[in-house]
């Protein structure tokens, strides 16, 4: 009998090893927030593009499904900090500092509301709308790219909530769009992959950063740009880090008053891996005919 009772623990014991990955993986807190709160992501997604897994990652993975003392105090699902332009209310909260200002809002619906203003009105995220609604990967990868978080495995813990929970059978298949009801001041062009301004006349580092909502200090290191970079007319201002390579052209003739600066400005590419693709060492001058390898 004590065989036979052994027999029985050790066959329930394998049985429960082997078990799904998947089913032992979901959260019952998790699914009760993506069953209350997917009529809303899918709402903000007709309305604002943003696709609804993601909405609803962000909201699961910042909120803890709605039990953080944010969400519980505040009704703030998506860690959304003051910033100069918030005139609502406030709650003060340890994060990256003591004592970081976040918002406060009346009802859980109006921070999905803020959230959806919050990426449309800021044009670091504005790449993102040039994405498919259903490439929740793409948009992941994109806000963490952009800045919305500090933790460097951002973009892979929300794909995890998404493929986990499946939540992307809530996403559309339509290319997203900027919503037409929000202009920003000035023009703000894609390429490499990257989003970027052009320098006007009068623009300051301080005036720019300013006019988009960023960090001077951001902007410097984006454009790997010392303290007192002067500016000139028709400049490249990039909005994000730049690429290790060009995103298509493999190569490039360097004309006369080029610098290796200048040319990582023109293909968004970050200078050390300009001279490291081409062998060369800090030292190194280009001299107008000189080719030089992009990717």
């Amino acid at each position: 009998m004590n065989f036979l009772r052994k027999y029985i623990q050790l066959s329930i014991i394998v049985i429960c090893i082997a078990l799904p990955v998947k089913a032992q993986q979901k959260q019952a807190d998790y699914v009760q927030y993506i069953t209350k709160y997917a009529p809303l992501a899918v709402k903000h997604m007709s309305e604002h593009h943003i696709p609804a897994s993601i909405t609803l990652a962000q909201g699961l993975l910042e909120s803890g499904a709605g039990k953080s003392t944010l969400a519980r105090d505040a009704n703030n699902h998506f860690g959304i900090k003051c910033a100069s332009d918030w005139k609502g209310k406030r709650i003060y909260h340890d994060d990256d500092r003591a004592g970081e200002c976040f918002r406060k809002y009346n009802r859980p619906e109006d921070s999905y509301n803020d959230h959806s203003l919050f990426l449309t009105r800021r044009p670091r995220y504005a790449g993102l709308f040039t994405l498919n609604t259903n490439d929740y990967k793409g948009w992941a990868v994109g806000l963490q790219k952009a800045g919305y978080a500090t933790d460097p495995t951002y973009a892979s813990k929300l794909i995890k909530i998404i493929e986990t929970y499946e939540l992307y059978a809530y996403d559309s298949k339509k290319r997203g769009k900027l919503s037409t009801k929000f202009k920003f001041k000035r023009q703000i062009y894609i390429s490499q992959g990257l989003l970027y301004v052009e320098v006007k006349t009068g623009d300051t580092w301080e005036s720019i950063a300013s006019e988009l909502g960023f960090r001077r200090n951001s902007l410097l290191k984006y454009n790997e740009a010392p303290k007192n970079f002067p500016l000139k007319y028709g400049d490249v201002i990039y909005l994000q880090p730049k690429n290790k390579r060009a995103e298509k052209r493999t190569a490039y003739t360097v004309k006369a008053g080029d610098s290796m600066h200048r040319i990582s400005q023109k293909f968004g590419i970050k200078v050390k891996y300009l001279y490291r693709m081409n062998r060369k060492n800090r030292n190194y001058i280009p001299s107008e005919g000189d080719v030089l390898k992009l990717r």
